[in-house]
């Protein structure tokens, strides 16, 4: 039956299908942009009978690429504010679909800011009042965000959550590096360099306050969007600012409080917002024996360039990670119509970052409501949550983004190895495989074409035919 839109009640969920009959044996999840399959669970058997299909798509497990950390979004404060005018029990349930790992869609790594966002409630650092020796949470993180984390953590105790400041507290900012004048603003400015041993002090006090609270920090970026100085909360950060950040504050922070945390370079677009001075903002980076010593590799954003600039990236420097932490839906790209969405966000951000080394994808903003808010002044008017929920708090609409990460993150787990592939290809067909650690596999696959089209997987041991409807995402695990 097609669904006319995508809003549904959150509460009691219908009784599951029953177990699927022996001999079903590939678990398939498909969606299709008009929603006629929307997340739809099927049964594939494996073909008894020899593969003579010309249109065949063979796993080569012995072809190794990145190992997977995870797939998931951002929890910010407004969606924490959101969650937490839900039912408990609603709450509960649409949390439990969200990230159970056995029987949900499993979303495994999620990204929340350090102090400020431009989703959060309020214009914030952890340390407003000057002095290292001031930090301390806010209502916004103990009334929100660390609640909500540990409602996500007790439905999934191994997600992963990367921490990502958008400003350091005013008072150790300035306008620019030659003036050193002052900088009263939450917009724009720059690290004073005299306090980068005390702004490493507060990553390393706002890691232990989270640890404190029982959630443990995963990976932090040392800047959001170091090259954007016009973000309602923002710094701007040159790399080579970044890198004297992180070899004398940050790094040292870390090390000498003991804290194990991934530290990503950049965590901006592709395009190094066209700064010819910013071309290869991380490589630059790890050229520094000092600073590349801190680092796990860097993060990057899709608002400006192209994808590519990830395997430019991933071959000059094959030793460090790459993870994509931030993309957008809007009123601008008709975010809320999964026609226009869907297969784009599949190819451009799912499939494309993760085919170009990406060890993890995070989307922007689990959950905002039907007015795209809360946000405040001078953050994103227009920006759409992963998830919409309607000011009745109970009847959600589910966007592109939440379907991108729900067809990952259902069939490759954490620690996926991803891994070759060769055979049948076609315009506007893209796709991945991976091997899980328990030696299942998993393919995600997209097809943007407006016909269906017929293949045959196959793993060395055993193969399977499947048609990929017009128009959808698919994934595909069997062991």
């Amino acid at each position: 039956m097609c669904s006319c839109d995508n809003s549904v009640k959150i509460g009691p969920q219908p009784t599951p299908d029953p177990a699927p009959e022996e001999g079903t044996d590939v678990r398939m999840i498909t969606t299709t942009t008009n929603r006629a399959k929307d997340l739809t669970e099927s049964w594939l058997p494996f073909s008894k009978k020899d593969n003579m299909s010309p249109s065949c798509i063979t796993l080569l497990p012995d072809q190794e690429y990145q190992t997977m950390d995870g797939f998931g979004v951002a929890v910010t404060g407004s969606t924490c504010f959101n969650l937490m005018q839900m039912k408990p029990e609603d709450r509960k349930a649409f949390l439990e679909m969200t990230f159970d790992p056995i029987n949900g869609y499993g979303f495994s790594y999620v990204r929340i800011s350090i102090g400020c966002s431009d989703f959060s409630l309020s214009e914030y650092t952890c340390c407003d009042k000057e002095g290292i020796e001031n930090f301390a949470l806010t209502d916004e993180e103990t009334k929100y965000v660390i609640p909500i984390l540990k409602e996500i953590l007790a439905v999934n105790p191994s997600l992963k959550i990367m921490g990502t400041p958008w400003t350091p507290p005013k008072w150790m900012k300035v306008k620019d590096l030659e003036s050193l004048e002052k900088f009263d603003s939450w917009t724009s400015g720059q690290l004073n360099p005299k306090y980068y041993q005390d702004y490493g002090t507060y990553f390393a006090k706002w890691v232990q306050a989270f640890a404190q609270n029982g959630i443990k920090i995963f990976s932090v970026t040392p800047q959001n969007e170091p090259l954007n100085r016009g973000n309602s909360a923002s710094c701007y950060m040159s790399w080579e600012e970044e890198r004297d950040f992180v070899k004398n504050g940050l790094g040292p922070a870390f090390k000498k409080a003991g804290l194990d945390v991934k530290i990503y370079a950049f965590d901006h677009n592709y395009n190094y917002d066209n700064i010819p001075s910013q071309k290869s903002y991380p490589t630059n980076i790890y050229a520094d024996e000092e600073a590349a010593e801190y680092l796990d590799g860097a993060a990057y954003h899709n608002y400006g360039g192209d994808k590519e600039e990830l395997i430019s990236v991933h071959n000059a420097t094959p030793g460090m990670d790459l993870v994509f932490t931030e993309t957008s839906i809007g009123t601008w790209n008709n975010g809320r119509d999964l026609n226009a969405r869907l297969l784009d966000d599949m190819e451009q951000v799912a499939l494309g970052t993760v085919n170009r080394w990406c060890k993890g994808v995070i989307v922007w903003n689990l959950m905002l409501d039907e007015d795209r808010g809360p946000y405040r002044p001078g953050g994103c008017a227009t920006c759409f949550g992963a998830v919409d929920i309607n000011k009745d708090y109970t009847t959600l609409t589910k966007n592109s983004h939440y379907y991108i990460i729900a067809h990952m993150s259902s069939v490759v787990k954490p620690d996926a190895v991803r891994i070759g592939t060769k055979g049948f290809s076609a315009n506007g067909l893209t796709y991945s495989a991976f091997k899980n650690t328990d030696g299942s596999y998993a393919l995600v696959m997209s097809n943007n074409n407006s016909m269906a089209i017929n293949v045959t997987i196959e793993d060395g041991e055993h193969h399977f035919s499947t048609t990929v409807p017009a128009k959808s995402a698919v994934s595909y695990a069997w062991n």
